[in-house]
């Protein structure tokens, strides 16, 4: 058989090919495979390297007969703006017949936008029908991404954004005007209101309180992505209907859920189903519109792989 040449899918090429109709649906294909039980991964990995630096590995199989491989990155703290992490790396690819690798795609531009992805397909099937005030918490890239994909799941009449630079907030407002977004200013006003929050940050500590967040909200906790840095309080997390994309990356390195279980707030148990055992019909997911319900986001490979999966097979076409 003659060697396939190396694909390769640089992070201007992931930006033009992968169109965020299309990553809901493979990641949503994704999700519902690994509650499934179809997929194989192992936990992330991390290796430190010094202060503010980690090498990361997620290796994983979309099934016993396809594509398989691992994401690969280096998360260091960015010096030009403190408190912030670059996720560079790759994702490659195998293909099952005989093992060859056949694709390498930037990992941080996937990242990216297969996370938003993520969230929302969550926001799909846990926010209320209703749902019409969306809120950002963060400014970062993460938001940008979000800002394209929740739109896409829900018809929201405004948009809020919320940064701890507010002129950060408000460039980003700017920027997404044909969705109405504006910055705020009052974090806890704007909890109080939205419908949909998105936590995207890299705080350490708490942004968002369980005080702040009425009933029927539906909250994506998505920036803290291992033990320590928490984007919510225990109160949230007790008071909430707690979803992960991955129970077992979820007992692993959900912060928040961990620290409020250390604080013997909650067990195990209050982790309810993966997102795919919710959207396979296996488990339920909202059960009132006065419910808060509450989707964890980690990320895992079957994710990234579906997505460069997703990619190299359209070039084959």
């Amino acid at each position: 058989m003659k060697r396939e040449q190396l694909a390769v899918f640089d992070g201007q090429y992931v930006r033009d090919h992968l169109g965020y109709t299309d990553c809901i649906r493979v990641v949503r294909d994704a999700m519902e495979a690994l509650s499934a039980g179809t997929t194989r991964q192992l936990l992330r990995t991390m290796i430190p390297l010094g202060s503010g630096r980690t090498f990361a590995q997620m290796p994983g199989a979309l099934g016993e007969h396809d594509m398989f491989g691992a994401k690969m990155l280096s998360v260091f703290a960015d010096p030009g703006s403190p408190g912030l992490r670059r996720h560079r790396g790759v994702v490659l690819l195998f293909e099952p017949d005989e093992g060859e690798p056949v694709a390498i795609a930037d990992a941080e531009e996937i990242t990216h936008i297969r996370t938003a992805a993520a969230t929302a397909v969550a926001t799909d099937a846990l926010a209320r029908a209703d749902a019409r005030t969306l809120l950002i918490v963060g400014t970062g890239g993460q938001a940008r991404t979000h800002l394209h994909a929740l739109p896409l799941v829900r018809d929201f009449d405004s948009v809020l954004i919320w940064g701890r630079a507010i002129d950060k907030a408000e460039r980003l407002a700017a920027e997404f005007g044909a969705l109405g977004a504006e910055a705020v200013a009052d974090l806890e006003a704007a909890a109080g209101q939205a419908d949909v929050i998105c936590t995207l940050t890299t705080s350490a500590e708490p942004v968002i309180l369980g005080a702040w967040v009425r009933g029927g909200t539906h909250v994506n906790l998505v920036g803290s992505s291992g033990p320590g840095p928490v984007e919510v309080d225990n109160a949230l997390v007790v008071k909430s209907r707690y979803i992960a994309d991955s129970r077992a990356s979820a007992l692993d390195a959900a912060a928040e859920f961990l620290v409020a279980r250390a604080a013997g707030l909650v067990t195990d148990d209050h982790i309810v189903a993966e997102i795919g055992d919710v959207l396979l019909g296996r488990a339920p997911g909202r059960r009132s519109d006065s419910e808060i319900t509450l989707y964890k986001s980690l990320g895992h490979a079957v994710q990234d792989l579906a997505v460069a999966a997703h990619l190299y097979r359209n070039t084959r076409t």
